[in-house]
């Protein structure tokens, strides 16, 4: 697959994957991508996940005509993108191995094996590879989102290898929208890393990109301005969508009826809204939308005067990747001690610049008069502008 007339995709395709990191649902399987970079010598940037080696190899092999490759440029030490190193090392004895200092001590430690000093080129920040006709500088990008990552950008075609950053879910083929695959996977993994993030995105505003290849999802070629401008937004925890997203759980049913009736006075008044239960939906999900919309309502029963546990597992997945900077609107409910609001309040004034909605709806068993108009209170309340 060409990039430039000079960057060809090596890269594979992993369709039969159904949980990436062993817990995100992919239902579009995974890209685990390469890419071939061509001046006088030539460099291949980042191996692919185990059990695809051959296809690698063979990849290589047809782009380059089976000339000799000079360097591999090592960007993130995760298995899916370096687990067929030795193999390429084995295959090319007179190649470089370019990366951090923690890139080759991970490399010791996932598979055994130490570089003699000839074959070993640390790659530090602003470092230059000379491939001629071009330059590849490095980029250190520590904890977006290991620590020994770096990014390359290379001087000829104005391309950022971006690592695992600007990456989505799915195989390169995928027909859909970056937008969405793309918030789920920067939040679920990369999220807790906003500072981080904004610390490379300051350090990558000196150079003049013009695509962005990163190690999951497709090339980026076009509208480069909206892919980096989405991740000024996450990486600073700005709401993305003025709207209200409704995270719920419900034993009996008498919950989710709140929020449909919620969701009605939403629907009335024109606000965006997005509702998930989340005993039945996709977690991760629940936690992009939660990043993503400017107002948030959290409804759920008293559990053992607790919360039910799939909010528990929200808040806590929320509280790991550093949420905040949102206003919230509590929704309880409970038969006989309701306390589900109290510990959700409890929790998630822990976190940074969060605020709640005046008006807490406590529902004993099933709406009623008094409970309905709470309902319709807190309506009002998320209708009006922040």
């Amino acid at each position: 697959m060409r990039i430039t007339d000079t960057v060809k995709y090596v890269g594979v395709n992993d369709r039969k994957l159904d949980l990436f990191e062993g817990h995100y649902i992919v239902p579009n399987g995974m890209a685990y991508n390469s890419y071939i970079i061509s001046g006088e010598k030539t460099a291949v940037c980042d191996s692919v996940g185990e059990g695809f080696g051959d296809e690698w190899l063979e990849n290589i092999k047809r782009e380059t005509g089976g000339k000799p490759v000079d360097f591999l440029v090592v960007h993130h030490m995760e298995p899916d993108h370096s687990s067929n190193i030795i193999r390429f090392a084995q295959a090319y004895p007179e190649a470089r191995i370019a990366g951090s200092e923690k890139a080759f001590a991970m490399m010791k430690r996932f598979y055994g094996t130490d570089f003699s000093d000839r074959r070993i080129l640390l790659s530090k920040d602003g470092d230059r590879l000379d491939l001629g006709g071009r330059e590849l500088i490095t980029v250190t990008a520590p904890m977006v989102h290991w620590p020994e990552v770096i990014m390359t950008y290379d001087t000829k075609d104005g391309i950022l290898f971006s690592a695992d950053a600007f990456g989505k879910f799915g195989t390169t083929d995928t027909d859909e929208e970056w937008d969405c695959e793309a918030r789920r996977y920067y939040f679920g993994i990369v999220g807790k890393y906003g500072m981080q993030v904004r610390s490379v995105l300051k350090k990558l505003s000196q150079y003049d990109i013009r695509g962005i290849c990163p190690l999951h999802g497709p090339a980026l070629t076009e509208d480069l301005d909206h892919y980096l401008g989405l991740y000024d937004i996450w990486s600073d925890y700005r709401p993305e969508t003025d709207g209200v997203f409704i995270g719920y759980t419900s034993v009996y049913g008498h919950t989710a009826q709140a929020v449909r009736e919620l969701c009605g006075i939403l629907e009335s008044r024109g606000v965006k809204y997005e509702a998930m239960d989340l005993a039945r939906e996709d977690m991760a999900e629940a936690v992009e939308n939660s990043f993503r919309y400017s107002r948030i309502v959290l409804a759920t029963t008293t559990y053992n005067m607790d919360v039910f546990p799939p909010m528990k597992t929200l808040l806590s997945s929320l509280a790991e990747r550093g949420f905040r900077n949102r206003r919230i609107a509590l929704i309880e409910n409970g038969t006989w001690a309701p306390n589900a609001a109290k510990v959700m309040r409890e929790t998630l004034s822990s976190m940074k610049d969060i605020t709640f909605f005046d008006t807490t709806v406590t529902i004993q068993s099933s709406l009623n008069e008094s409970s309905r108009e709470a309902l319709k209170k807190l309506g009002d309340e998320l209708c009006m502008p922040l």
